[in-house]
């Protein structure tokens, strides 16, 4: 009897305290945190992080990764304002900036000040558990050496001695090992070399010294000496080091007049032990081909060797002609149907089609030049880090204007020959990707038309994957297109053998000796139903020995879970990796210090995890094979010591919140599909709740994702609705070809129905429906067909098929019909081919049917789906003298970007709903309207 009146009285105390948490409202959002950037020191002993807010100021966080000294005064530090962090590469310090206050950025902004009036950042500095921080005031940038410790340079706001127009400043370098500064004037450009030997400067002249001339400066940090590469010139740009900081390269233009109407750049070059920099290329050098140049906008880069040096090639353009007189020029585009791009898209392409360069090669031994690139083929992919023999051309060159339809082009392969230039075709009108190996002795594709990869080894093509008998191409493919290839994994060294992924296993092609073919994941992820996926801890590793131990992350397709695995090399098999409260998480990117190979060597992780209820804290781990040292071949690998290093959010605790489960139907034509259900944390089986369903295709997958409280671009908060009382409903989506909104139907409804049917608390009489853009166009097509919802927010909606098919999309300017033929909309055929389909697919031509209120959000600016399709939409139904709004915030492109808009969104959202499906009073905006004439006096948010 005392059992269970206890039992009662904690069944009551529980639900009293439930009772008291408050539902979400819109003042939260902005004090919402979450992790931003995140590092750990090479010693794995030490993280850093940033903890954003929502909107306001930042807090930097340094704190020792190890849980046995989390009790030590120093083994944590928060810096207010702390961003753009570095840890040194012998985890001694870490470097960072500090960002001035927000409301004096805000401030700044109001008054409207002048960009150098506004508070600028400072440099802080924090050597590892000390408790000391060393400021540095008024900064604009700092850099250390990505490969070595001991320095960091900072570069001072701009000097009132620096020439008009210029930016130079002057540059400290700090040796962090005894706190010495040397101070460079008149600074413009800095750059270490990786391994942290010298420092690259751009010095300008005194705005006092009129005879004076800027110099590029070589100082070597380590004997303090400086030496003079060039003296004198107008422009230097595009700096960069070889590997191991013994050369180094640069663009300048040292010759034109100020007022010159053509400026031609050259390329310079310096060595360890020459006297000053010399132009090793021009337009004239042999090599260079006629009428080209060196551009300005190419990239330099040395081969890892640096044997090889690669710069860009440009066309020489003319003179702009100042005899024209701008008011008298005509302004107009001419279209031609033997254009490689439709105007739209040439002018969103004007100014990178300006900046067009064709990659080149410096041969620094044989001191020669070769244009491996031009208009003809004019992306070269580099081999072997860019010393391979052959490198790989791509080029859809004469194939571009049915881009125009396919949404994709087909694509030439050939291979170049570095050292003459010399081209062969190995692949022509290729539907697919195309890659080189490792080392470039193989160049592989995939052909989407016969979903299979090949390889060409300099002579033959050969099918690599014939015997393969799983699916290399994505299973679930439901646009009426060849399907894509689930990828990649990587290559082994010296290019013996290939990893290529499947829906869930890996498969290890080799391609010397006898050619095996094997699952590398023993079929283990396709028996599961579980994905195996390769996590890249080295964002250097080029490719695997046999030596490695390779991380995998697993995804059940069953139950949205994510686990862990590593393949230990040692054995040759997979042990599953130990995670502490089970894995229904989703676990964001992984982090490493220590990206050795040797199986003795503890590899230290940082990693954020997060579910529906779990806000996306980081989590330090060490990843340790623990071997029976008799019998290496006997281990047990497990994540231990895992620490959680944030606890973001707290206030979460005070607000009622929410539940995510999957629910899984079948829809009217018996299809099994499902979806992801939210309900209140507060959850009463006794009562009816409203409902509100939200779809994107498919959406399932995201089970374990947080939500946070925010106001979004385009769809509904699901964790808001949900603590203000509403079940919230992702269905998933799946196609056929041609009828898609028919399909939408199906699985929207059906759903809708299988959810009232199994649970008595949905209340089937006030349902609602959300949706942006795709989701847009699929309300817009169901409200035609069904009265069985209460209410209709249709985002960016597409209603006239035939009006949009000859659409442009203005953000790239490409033309829309591909969208139809062959990707989302998946009609699968041409307008001609198919009317009835585009017809049937329209809404516009069945919006008499409609009898539920709807609101139409399309913004005059959106960069995707034409605005007229939602003027279409709202003009219809209003003469139709149907119950419809539209939303529109003036210049916000395909979603809404800026954040006071956002906000102003939200509340629409939850005031159309709540008027709908929960009886309350309506605001004046859907009551009254919002005349021209009180625009931004008065936007109608008030409650009658």
């Amino acid at each position: 009897m005392r059992t269970c009146l206890l039992t009662t009285f904690l069944f009551f105390t529980f639900n009293f305290l439930l009772a008291q948490k408050k539902p979400l409202d819109h003042s939260v959002y902005d004090g919402w945190q979450s992790i931003g950037e995140k590092m750990i020191s090479n010693d794995g002993q030490w993280v850093v992080y940033n903890v954003c807010p929502q909107e306001g100021d930042t807090t930097l966080v340094i704190q020792r990764a190890d849980v046995r000294l989390q009790s030590d005064k120093l083994s944590k530090k928060e810096i207010a304002r702390g961003f753009g962090a570095v840890i040194t590469e012998d985890s001694r310090f870490v470097i960072f900036k500090i960002r001035p206050f927000q409301k004096d950025l805000r401030e700044a902004r109001i008054k409207n000040k002048k960009p150098e009036e506004f508070p600028k950042d400072s440099l802080g500095i924090v050597e590892l558990g000390k408790d000391s921080v060393m400021k540095f005031s008024k900064i604009r940038s700092y850099k250390t050496p990505t490969k070595a410790a001991g320095w960091v340079a900072y570069w001072a706001e701009k000097s009132k001695d620096a020439p008009s127009g210029s930016d130079g400043g002057d540059l400290v370098l700090k040796n962090l090992a005894t706190n010495q500064d040397k101070t460079f004037n008149l600074v413009s450009e800095y750059y270490f070399d990786k391994k942290g030997t010298k420092l690259l400067l751009e010095t300008m002249r005194s705005a006092k010294d009129s005879l004076g001339k800027g110099h590029v400066l070589l100082y070597h940090l380590n004997s303090g000496a400086t030496d003079t590469l060039s003296r004198g010139g107008n422009d230097f740009k595009n700096f960069v080091f070889d590997e191991e900081g013994i050369q180094l390269a640069y663009l300048a233009e040292r010759d034109a007049e100020p007022k010159a109407l053509q400026k031609f750049y050259k390329l310079w070059y310096y060595a360890l032990g020459m006297d000053s920099a010399v132009a090793i290329a021009e337009k004239g050098s042999v090599g260079m081909k006629l009428g080209m140049t060196v551009s300005e906008n190419g990239t330099l880069s040395f081969s890892k060797s640096g044997k090889r040096l690669f710069f860009g090639s440009a066309p020489i353009l003319p003179p702009k002609d100042t005899t024209l007189v701008e008011s008298d020029l005509v302004k107009m585009d001419i279209w031609h149907y033997n254009d490689d791009y439709l105007q739209t898209q040439q002018l969103v392409q004007l100014n990178a089609e300006l900046r067009r360069n064709y990659l080149t090669v410096y041969d620094v031994d044989n001191k020669f030049i070769k244009q491996l690139g031009s208009a003809a083929i004019p992306q070269v992919l580099q081999t072997n880090e860019g010393d391979g023999d052959v490198f790989v051309g791509v080029t859809d060159f004469g194939k571009r204007i049915e881009s125009q339809w396919l949404g994709n082009t087909k694509k030439d392969i050939y291979a170049i020959t570095v050292n003459d230039g010399s081209k062969k075709l190995v692949k022509e009108n290729l539907y697919g990707q195309a890659s080189p190996s490792s080392t470039g002795k193989y160049i592989m594709w995939y052909d989407r038309l016969a979903k299979n990869y090949f390889v060409w080894d300099g002579n033959t093509t050969k099918n690599i994957t014939a015997k393969i008998k799983a699916n290399l191409w994505n299973e679930e493919f439901d646009t009426p297109d060849a399907p894509s290839p689930y990828g990649v994994m990587g290559w082994h060294k010296g290019d013996s053998a290939v990893y290529i992924y499947d829906r869930y296993d890996v498969w290890k092609v080799i391609l010397t000796g006898n050619q095996e073919i094997k699952n590398f994941t023993y079929g283990n992820g396709r028996k599961n139903k579980m994905s195996y996926r390769y996590v890249q801890l080295d964002s250097e590793k080029r490719f695997f020995t046999k030596d490695d131990d390779i991380l995998f992350r697993i995804f059940s397709e069953s139950t949205k879970e994510t686990r862990f695995s590593q393949y230990i090399a040692r054995s040759g098999d997979y042990k599953p990796i130990k995670v502490e409260n089970g894995y229904k998480f989703s676990v964001g990117q992984i982090s490493a210090n220590n990206l050795s190979t040797n199986l003795e060597r503890q590899v230290s992780l940082v990693y954020t995890k997060e579910n529906f209820n779990q806000s996306p804290d980081l989590y330090y781990s060490k990843l340790s094979p623990i071997y029976d040292f008799k019998d290496p071949t006997k281990f047990d690998l497990i994540i231990f010591d895992e620490t959680k290093l944030s606890a973001l959010n707290p206030q979460q605790k005070d607000y009622n919140w929410g539940t995510a489960e999957l629910f899984n139907w079948k829809t009217a034509a018996g299809k099994p599909s499902e979806g992801i259900l939210f309900k209140p944390e507060n959850f009463d089986p006794s009562k009816k709740y409203p409902v509100l369903i939200y779809f994107y295709e498919k959406l399932s997958d995201k089970l374990f994702d947080y939500i946070e409280p925010a106001p979004t671009r385009s769809a509904i908060n699901a964790s808001y609705f949900v603590s203000n009382g509403y079940i919230v409903f992702f269905p998933n989506i799946s196609y056929g070809t041609g009828h898609p909104g028919k399909d939408a139907l199906d699985y929207v409804v059906s759903g809708a129905k299988a959810l009232a049917a199994k649970y008595k608390w949905i209340d089937a009489s006030r349902m609602g429906l959300e949706g942006h853009s795709w989701g847009g166009y699929q309300i817009a097509y169901i409200i035609t067909k069904t009265n069985m919802f209460k209410a209709a927010w249709a985002g960016a909606p597409v209603v006239n098929m035939t009006s949009a098919y000859g659409g442009i999309r203005y953000g790239t300017g490409v033309n829309r019909q591909f969208q139809y033929e062959k990707t989302q909309s998946r009609i699968g055929k041409t307008l001609w081919q198919a009317l009835p389909q585009y017809l049937e697919s329209s809404p516009l031509f069945s919006l008499d049917k409609v009898n539920t209120p709807v609101v139409i959000l399309h913004n005059d600016n959106d960069d995707a789906v034409p605005f007229t399709q939602g003027i279409e939409m709202f003009t219809a139904l209003r003469r139709l003298n149907k119950k419809v709004w539209m939303v529109s915030y003036n210049g916000e492109p395909h979603g809404v970007m800026l954040r006071k808009n956002r906000k102003d969104l939200a509340i629409r959202f939850e005031q159309f709903f709540g008027w709908q499906l929960k009886d309350e009073k309506p605001a004046k905006w859907l009551s009254e309207g919002v005349p021209a004439v009180k625009k931004g006096k008065d936007w109608g948010l008030e409650i009658e």
